[in-house]
Order: C-alpha cells, then structure tokens, then sequence
C-alpha cells in the first residue's frame, strides 16, 4: 500500500469508537483522551478505517506530541512521516515556537527531537512539568521578543520612562493647577468678606 492511499486528518466525534478501541490497546486513558479528541490527528486508509494516530497540544506557543498509536505497528514507519507532515505544518499555523515529546520511538530523534536540557526545560509551560523529565524537544523558531538586542531593550526602557515621567509631570501640572483654583477662591472669599465688613461698617478703613 503507497502513500497515496493514506488520508492524514483531523480527528472528529465520529472517530471517537474507533479512537478509544486504538487507546485501550495502548492503555491510554478513553476519558481523558476523548475530551481532548480535536488535538488528534488521524491516518486511515481508502476504506475510511483508522490506521493510527497523535495528538498535539498546544500551550503558550509551545506543542506537545503525544498519545501516538496505531492499529498496525508494521504501518508506523510508513504512517509517522505523514503525520509528522501534518504536526509540522499545524505548528507553523499557529506559531509554535518548539516541538515537546515524550515519545520513545526512534524517528522522534531522527526527526531532530533531542534530549531537553536545561535551559530547554525553563520555557516547558508549567501545566506539563508534572509529568516526568524525559522530554525530547525540538526548537521550530526564535521567539522574536527574546530576541530583541540590548539597545533596543534599552529604547524600550527609555520609552517607558519619558511616558512615566510625562505622566508624573502631567500629575504636577494638574496639582498646580488644583492649588490655583483654591488659592484664587480663598483670596475671593477675603476680598468678599473685606467687602461685606466695609459695607456694613464703613468706618472699618479709616481707623
């Protein structure tokens, strides 16, 4: 059987019966895995039978590979570059910054996973670092915000400044302002209250 008589797709509800019998051979979890069947995705052959299958998950631009099965382990090496294909190209519609797995199979290496180090492991989103520390990680592009040179992290903070500044200046000018108002009407209230007392009291001035 060529390739061409593999469709790779996204997995939906109605693969759900077949999905959870691939699964349960695998001894993965039906329940967990059912409530996250959209990050499946799924081989079947000209028949429309599933052949195998994984998942990708997706946390802060960083993807997970994971749940990988199939009916026939003799189709795996013909299966997996076609589903590689298909991560590959989800990852870069959504902007994956790095592959993460815990797959053991060989062609996860060949494809460029290796061994997380640790520095690798500090961008690993926390929600996944519950599970063990045998992660295979595989770098797809820079995260441009990282990338930023010292002098342009520098015109960021000067940036920042003048617009701390403008507003603390802004606050100064509104206080003046403030104290202007009230010194202006305390100066109206005596004028007013030296107007009252000389009306009534006309001999007030000449004393």
């Amino acid at each position: 059987m060529s390739s061409a008589s593999f469709t790779i797709r996204r997995a939906t509800l109605e693969d759900l019966e077949q999905l959870t019998v691939l699964w349960q051979s695998m001894h993965y979890s039906p329940d967990d895995l059912g409530r996250r069947i959209t990050e499946f995705q799924v081989a079947q052959d000209q028949n429309g039978k599933l052949l195998g299958g994984v998942a990708l998950q997706i946390n802060e631009r960083q993807g997970r590979i994971h749940s990988e099965a199939f009916t026939d382990f003799a189709l795996a090496d013909r299966l997996r570059p076609l589903l590689w294909d298909r991560l590959q190209a989800l990852g870069n519609n959504h902007g994956v910054l790095r592959f993460w797995t815990q797959e053991r199979a060989p062609f996860w290496t060949q494809c460029g996973l290796v061994k997380a180090d640790a520095e690798s492991l500090t961008k690993l989103p926390a929600v996944w670092r519950d599970s063990s520390c045998n992660w295979l990680t595989l770098k797809l592009r820079d995260d441009l915000h990282q990338l930023l040179s010292a002098e342009q992290q520098f015109e960021l903070l000067m940036a920042s400044e003048r617009e701390r500044t403008q507003r603390v200046f802004q606050h100064a000018r509104i206080l003046k302002l403030i104290a202007t108002v009230i010194a202006l009407a305390l100066f109206g209230l005596v004028m007013l209250g030296i107007f009252f007392i000389v009306r009534r009291n006309p001999q007030f001035l000449r004393r």
